[in-house]
């Protein structure tokens, strides 16, 4: 393996780095990204028993803040409840905004790796080609032997490139629909919890004009 690392000339350390820093993203976006710890199960509901029992706080809000992504947004939509409707959806919306940045770390990086590893294989290609040619220039009468570590070196970069090009495409496309299919679900739950208080207040509102 080590042979064939060599042989790729100096193109395979920037396609090495690419291949580590691609898994090392993936691996934590994967573990991240899991559904229980971005939106805990039955959260949401939890928040709603809380509010009906008057047993809502700033240590249980503060705690929900730090226990989930999901849990931010509605412990931003708690803090800020007494708030009329447009208020109250607008600081929902900003910290929304600020979990979804937070959920798409290092995916930008990810898909850049997959774009640029097979560029970063034609590389490769274009400088094996270019150290062939010298050989052929410098040995007319064609050795094999002078041209075998240009053409390898075209081979193996070409085929380094691609090889964590394909698995990075994968996984920025995969991770990126996670991402997407997260945000529905905490958009879903913050929007209830909007109008669930927007309710309470109003039930509110009738029980206090009686």
């Amino acid at each position: 393996m080590l042979e064939i690392v060599i042989s790729g000339g100096w193109v395979m350390v920037p396609i090495i780095l690419c291949s580590i820093v691609a898994a090392a993203i993936i691996l934590e976006r994967l573990w991240t990204l899991q559904p229980r710890r971005v939106v805990p199960r039955n959260l949401s509901r939890q928040v709603w028993e809380w509010i009906s029992n008057n047993q809502l706080n700033h240590q249980r809000i503060e705690e929900l803040r730090r226990g989930s992504p999901l849990g931010q947004i509605l412990a931003a939509g708690l803090a800020s409840r007494q708030q009329d409707r447009t208020s109250l959806k607008e600081v929902v919306e900003d910290t929304g905004r600020h979990v979804v940045h937070e959920l798409e770390r290092y995916l930008n990086t990810l898909g850049t790796i997959a774009a640029i590893s097979p560029l970063l294989g034609l590389l490769g290609t274009v400088t094996g080609m270019i150290r062939t040619f010298s050989a052929l220039t410098a040995n007319t009468a064609g050795d094999p032997s002078a041209l075998a570590g240009g053409i390898s070196e075209a081979l193996i970069t070409t085929a380094a490139g691609l090889m964590v090009a394909i698995p990075a495409l994968i996984g920025y496309r995969y991770l990126r629909g996670r991402v997407d299919a997260l945000v529905v679900q905490m958009e879903k739950d913050a929007i209830g919890l909007v109008a669930a208080l927007q309710r309470k207040q109003y039930m509110e509102g009738l029980g206090q004009s009686r």
